[in-house]
């Protein structure tokens, strides 16, 4: 299986400096990144360790719950997958990932709400990133549309 890389160029102390995350696997993007940003309300142009956790978190649990669907009999026709990752003070020092909302929405043919529940419950035990992130309390909304 192929390893993906992403790189950051920083310069300067933390509360003045400020970097550069480059997906370098794909060369689709480089994005800004600064920690006042990180721990503000508003990003503010700049995104975030948290940010691309969750844009991870969600790609990874869609496809893994496509799957999922389709293994239960279930054709998947559309979902919408958000995940909410928050930063807050770690007890021990420092700052640590506070936990992750996944949200989805979905519309499917061939499953009813029980069903669906069921493979958007095993798609958040069996998502790689989910795996990855076990330190972290990951909860979910998962609900049929249409």
């Amino acid at each position: 299986m192929p390893t993906r890389t992403a790189r950051t160029a920083w310069t300067g102390t933390l509360q003045e400096g400020s970097g550069q995350v480059e997906l370098t696997s794909s060369q689709l993007a480089t994005y800004d990144v600064s920690f006042p940003r990180r721990t503000a309300e508003s990003a503010d142009g700049t995104t975030s360790p948290e940010e691309l956790i969750a844009a991870a978190h969600s790609a990874c649990y869609a496809m893994q719950l496509s799957g999922n669907i389709a293994a239960a009999g279930g054709t998947p026709v559309a979902l919408d997958v958000q995940a909410d990752v928050s930063l807050g003070p770690d007890p021990a020092g420092g700052f640590h990932l506070t936990g992750i909302t996944l949200t989805v929405r979905g519309e499917v043919e061939g499953l009813d709400a029980a069903g669906f529940e069921k493979a958007a419950q095993d798609a958040k035990a069996g998502c790689p990133v989910s795996k990855a992130l076990t330190g972290v309390e990951i909860t979910l909304d998962a609900a049929l549309e249409g």
